[in-house]
Order: structure tokens, then sequence, then C-alpha cells
């Protein structure tokens, strides 16, 4: 059996963002929020249930999730995979917009909700170890969080250390979800510790293509092959000083972009194709991965 990579936009959403499968979404609020029994979500409402979109409408589409809770509280999780700069100020974009948007025309303030966002991101963001990290409002002298309508969480994939064949030390729920996220597309079989968990048996079931559309199914594709082929991250690479040099920096991409697509299963012709490596490069890095 294989499995979908979850940190892939489409397939982030149809697991997290199903209607029919909101436990999924409940569980993975209430971990990565640390939400504790009376704390804790007991249902949600989708805002933006998922929907696949149209190819031609990818590149202006935000495939976030946005819930609100029994409180009335709004959650927007987003998956971000590539480092384009800004993230950070996109979601307080996104966390300002979904805070005023609580009003109508009359302004009665004292109905404003909570709003949280979490972003998943598959690349660093903050200095420290920590792969999850929260951030609030707090009074500097007091360090009271006096204004509390604003929450952010982000989970940074690259600092969670737990492999993926050191399932047994997996003891928290937010480590089984971001181990989750990070492991998924490299598995063979639903790990026994997991599939016990009726939240992740139906994640893994989802994370499977079992009953997926062919529209779902080509879109999923379409965005594994072309999100490694967006520009703006190899100008981050340049920005940061990661590569000197044009035609180095090609080189480099190219051969992340075929680890990439070696890893969700796709031929080495077609990467052949796509990069512009020769089929001996690939089967190289296959060696090496």
């Amino acid at each position: 059996m294989r499995f979908v990579d979850p940190k892939n936009d489409i397939a982030f959403k149809k697991i997290f963002g199903d209607e029919k499968h909101t436990e999924i979404l409940i569980s993975f609020l209430n971990a990565l929020l640390g939400f504790k029994e009376k704390e804790k979500i007991k249902k949600v409402k989708l805002l933006n249930p998922y929907q696949a979109p149209k190819i031609e409408e990818l590149k202006e589409t935000i495939l976030d999730i946005q819930a609100t809770n029994e409180k009335d509280e709004t959650f927007i999780v987003e998956m971000q995979r590539k480092d384009l700069n800004n993230f950070e100020k996109r979601s307080l974009y996104y966390t300002s917009k979904a805070y005023i948007q609580q009003l109508d025309k009359g302004k009665d303030y004292s109905k404003l909700k909570k709003v949280y966002f979490i972003g998943i991101v598959n690349f660093k963001m903050f200095e420290g170890e920590s792969c999850i990290t929260k951030h609030l409002i707090v009074n500097q002298e007091t360090q009271n969080q006096d204004l509390d309508m604003f929450e952010f969480v982000f989970v940074e994939l690259p600092k969670f250390k737990i492999k993926r064949d050191e399932i047994e030390k997996l003891e928290s729920i937010e480590d089984k979800w971001i181990w989750f996220l990070k492991h998924t597309q490299k598995l063979e079989v639903v790990p026994e510790k997991l599939e016990k968990i009726e939240e992740f048996k139906e994640a893994f079931l989802i994370a499977s293509q079992y009953k997926w559309s062919k529209k779902d199914i080509e879109v999923y594709d379409y965005i594994a092959l072309k999100e490694y082929d967006d520009i703006n991250a190899l100008k981050t690479s340049f920005g940061k000083g990661k590569i000197e040099g044009i035609e180095e920096g090609k080189k480099l991409q190219q051969r992340e972009i075929a680890k990439n697509l070696l890893e969700i299963g796709v031929e080495k012709e077609t990467i052949a194709v796509s990069t512009g490596l020769s089929v001996d490069e690939i089967k190289l890095l296959m060696i090496n991965r």
C-alpha cells in the first residue's frame, strides 16, 4: 500500500478538512493547541470544507482549513511546504481578517471571538530547537496575556527529531500527528500503534486515496509535480546565501525536485523530463537517499 504525502495541499485539506470526519481535525487541534479536559474542542463546523479546485485556478487558491467550535472561536490551519518569505505576515493578515469578518455592519465588539492560527511549515522559521512554538500578545512588564483574542501556533517539521522507524518513541498525541505529517508518504502499512486510534485510522484511510475521485488524484499529482518548480524557492535560496552561482543553484534545485518526486513514486523517465537531469543522475540519487 502507498500513501499520499499529507504535506501536499490537496491531501492535507482532504484529510483534515473532511466534513464527514471532523474527529480528525478535532484531535489535531486539541493536540497542537494543548487543550485539556474542559478546554477540549468537542465539535467543529468547517467554514470551507474540501472541494477539489480547478487546476487552472490553483495559483490563486489558498488551501487552508477554517472551522469554528462550540464557543464560536475560529481556527485557521495552513500547510506551507516552501519558504516563500513573509509567511509570518500572511499569518497575521489572515488571522486579522477572520477576526474582523465576525462583525456585520453593526459594530458590537462584544461579539468578537478568539481566532487561532495553526501553521505547519516544512522549513525552519524561528530560532531555537522546539518543533512547536506558541506566539501570544503579552504585557511586556507582567507577561500576562491581557490581549488574548489572537493565538498562533507554528509547527516546524524539520525540527521534529523522531524518525520514521522510531514510532515506539511516540508518546504524546501531538508527536503522533507530527510524525504522521512528516513520514506517512514513506510508509507501506499503517503502524499498529496508530491503527488502534480511530482518528488516525480514518486519516490513513484517506491518505491511501481510497474513494478519491479521478479529479482529486489529478490535482494531487499536478501539485506534486509543480510545487517544486517554483522560481520563488530558488530566489529564497539566493536571498539566504545558500546557493553560489546561477548554474549551481539550478542544479541543486533540479536534484531537490528529483528527490521529492522519487519519494512520491514518480518514474525515473518522467523525472528526467521534468527536471532536465539524466536517468543515470536520478539512479544515483536513488542510491544515496
